[in-house]
């Protein structure tokens, strides 16, 4: 990969690596292609990221400088590569990417560094020990360890006088060896630095401790601190009595800058420089605990209307111009407000704001934004402006969960773009448990139904007139252990929450052809089945293979099929051509919801349709009385659902319906209860 060989270039010319060139070309792309792999895993791995990072420290002496030279080549190269676009998708993974592969980095790389100091200490203790036998000898071992080190090495006496410096040291602080010989080494340190040393060498000469290992500031000449690692051991004498300390320190400034920026990166998005979700919870967190309990805090979970027309009709990068554009606006919104605002994913923000007595209320802050963004912004010649949907939880408990209140914003959003654009909605905690309640029963139902709690039930169709049962309408019925049975209104509903409505649907259609077959076989029943479709199934493009599948299976004949099919999904292409296939096939249609105003009926001359069906809920009126003989104009005839009573049956009959259901001829039943009834 050209990737790999640009990035082994670099390291060569930046560090010393004990690898020829093409041999470190094909370890890195090896590690390249890991690190690939996962930023187009579901979810990013970074225990794994970050055990990549500790590998690239066993291939060399790397350092600081070579983990810079990585951040720097992957930073710029990963989001250059055609699998990484656009950028904007990526580039928050690319970040936290590179940071977890830089955390593993420099925790290796600061093992590295403690392995060699302890080996060093080890050779030092052992030179030191043996200058009590031999000065001369001492003295040059000393020289030969020191002099080729980079870490700082001190001889210091018991009375942290040093006695001994070399080069590396006096370039760390900026001192010569000279200079630094006869000062006291807790004066070098920082004053919050100074105390903690001079316990730590107490604790030595005491023999409460071995070694000590502590990140240490030490003062450098001019003034500024220097970031040391540091490693202290008492050395003792030939006769097992306190001599001297040896005292190894590693400059880790610069590698502390480093990661510092890393970290910020990656708790910042790339594309806004907005804080990401997962700062925006920790802030969260804080904020509830600190929160004056009088004014709490308001979050606001914003989604973009009408992003993703602007990327797939002007492209990804004039999308990203839009985001940059909106982080800046709600900057201004809220200047003079105590608020974080956060880029979420994709095109959604949250705003998490600390009311204070002057803090507007919610309405005020939302119409800002909407103000604000609605102003026209030029980007690449196109004037682009902005409407926004947001969930807003105003003022929650100090001891909410983070997570929680997070997904109550979230919800109250998409319930906020459920109606239309443009909308904002306040967290409501009671209709927030019904639903919850209800979602909990959507997402068990696949459980249900392969346990068999869910089933098919049996309900006629009568024809007014004569009474007679003209049909059989199949429904579900969930009978859940120990509570109230849900209606095949429910179920359907709640299939359609999730998708389920069409693997269950078919089953459905299924089930009830082979028992309208079975009926016809046994003589028993021969009037046609009807079945009603959900809007989602109106809309299935293999709606028909369903269909055709089943009634291959089962062996029941389409023209014995009635299939009814929602009304207002008829503006889609996909729901006009199903009908008009299914009614072709020798299908029986119906409408479902038919509504008796002008539109309805001016559709009726050119659909495919041999029934309609209209709820009783229109009301017993005159003028419902006056249309039904204009609908029956059109060739079809009229069914009504929900009838309750012999009153409103003898009323719709009279006024010229065809057909009923409802309770009043019968509740849904099992397919030896239902012949009973007809």
């Amino acid at each position: 990969m050209k990737l790999a060989r640009k990035w082994a270039y670099l390291l060569v010319s930046d560090v010393v690596v004990p690898l020829d060139p093409d041999t470190l070309s094909r370890e890195l792309s090896a590690r390249l292609d890991v690190l690939c792999a996962h930023l187009h895993d579901e979810v990013l791995d970074t225990k794994a990221l970050s055990r990549l990072g500790e590998q690239l420290v066993d291939l060399g002496y790397l350092g600081p400088t070579g983990l810079k030279c990585t951040v720097d080549v992957l930073g710029k190269g990963l989001t250059a590569l055609p699998e990484f676009q656009p950028v904007g998708r990526y580039a928050e993974r690319v970040a936290l990417a590179i940071g977890a592969l830089s955390v593993g980095f420099a925790e290796a790389n600061a093992r590295f560094i403690l392995e060699q100091q302890e080996s060093m200490q080890r050779s030092l203790l052992k030179a030191v020990r043996d200058a009590n036998w031999n000065l001369k000898e001492s003295e040059a071992r000393f020289e030969e360890v020191a002099t080729s080190s980079t870490s700082g090495i001190m001889i210091v006496s018991l009375d942290g006088k040093l006695l001994r410096a070399n080069v590396a040291i006096g370039e760390i602080l900026g001192i010569t060896p000279e200079e630094l010989t006869g000062t006291s080494l807790p004066d070098l340190a920082a004053p919050d630095s100074a105390v903690f040393l001079r316990e730590a060498m107490d604790d030595l000469l005491a023999g409460e401790k071995d070694r000590i290992r502590q990140a240490l500031r030490m003062l450098r000449k001019d003034g500024d601190v220097a970031r040391l690692s540091l490693t202290a051991s008492l050395l003792r004498g030939e006769d097992g009595r306190p001599s001297h300390f040896v005292v190894v320190v590693e400059d880790g400034t610069e590698l502390a800058l480093l990661q510092g920026e890393l970290h910020r990166q990656a708790l910042h998005d790339v594309l806004t420089g907005l804080p990401n979700r997962q700062f925006f919870g920790t802030h969260l967190e804080s904020a509830l605990r600190r929160v004056d309990p009088a004014y709490g805090v308001t979050v606001f979970h914003i989604d973009l209307d009408a992003f993703g027309m602007v990327c797939n009709s002007l492209g990804g990068r004039v999308g990203e111009r839009l985001l940059q554009h909106v982080a800046q606006r709600l900057k201004a919104v809220l200047a003079h407000e105590r608020a974080m605002i956060a880029r979420f994913d994709g095109d959604e923000f949250g705003i998490l704001l600390e009311n204070t007595a002057s803090t507007p209320d919610v309405a005020t802050i939302v119409a800002n934004i909407n103000a604000e963004l609605a102003e026209p912004t030029y980007v690449d010649g196109h004037g682009l402006a902005v409407s926004v949907s947001i969930g807003v939880v105003h003022r929650p408990a100090p001891d909410t969960d983070v997570a929680e209140l997070l997904r109550a914003a979230d919800l109250t959003l998409r319930r906020a773009k459920a109606g239309r654009r443009g909308q904002w909605e306040l967290f409501d905690a009671e209709r927030d448990a019904a639903d919850r309640r209800e979602h909990a029963l959507a997402v068990v139902m696949p459980g249900a139904w392969e346990h068999g709690e869910i089933g098919v039930r049996y309900r006629p169709v009568v024809h007014l007139p004569s009474g007679a049962v003209t049909a059989v309408e199949a429904v579900l019925r969930w009978d859940r252990p120990g509570l109230e049975p849900l209606s095949h209104s429910r179920c359907v509903a709640l299939a359609e929450e999730t998708g389920l409505i069409l693997p269950l649907g078919e089953w459905l259609l299924k089930i009830a052809s082979g028992q309208a077959s079975w009926w016809r076989q046994r003589g028993e029943f021969d009037r046609p089945l009807a079945v009603s479709l959900t809007a989602h199934q109106a809309t299935d493009a293999d709606l028909v293979s369903r269909v055709v599948r089943v009634l291959e299976e089962t062996g029941l004949d389409a023209s014995a099929l009635m299939i009814g099919m929602p009304e207002r999904v008829l503006a889609a292409p996909e729901a006009m051509d199903n009908l008009s296939v299914m009614a072709d096939m020798g299908v029986h249609t119906v409408l479902d919801d038919f509504g008796l105003g002008p539109a309805d009926l001016a559709v009726l001359d050119d659909l495919p349709v041999r029934s309609v069906r209209v709820s009783r809920q229109l009301g017993e009126q005159a003028y419902v009385a006056a249309l039904l003989p204009l609908v029956r104009e059109t060739g079809v005839t009229i069914a009504v659902e929900g009838i309750l009573t012999e009153e409103q049956a003898s009323w719709w009959r009279t006024v010229g319906a065809d057909f009923a259901t409802g309770p009043h001829f019968g509740s849904p039943a099992v397919p030896g209860d239902f012949l009973e009834l007809r």
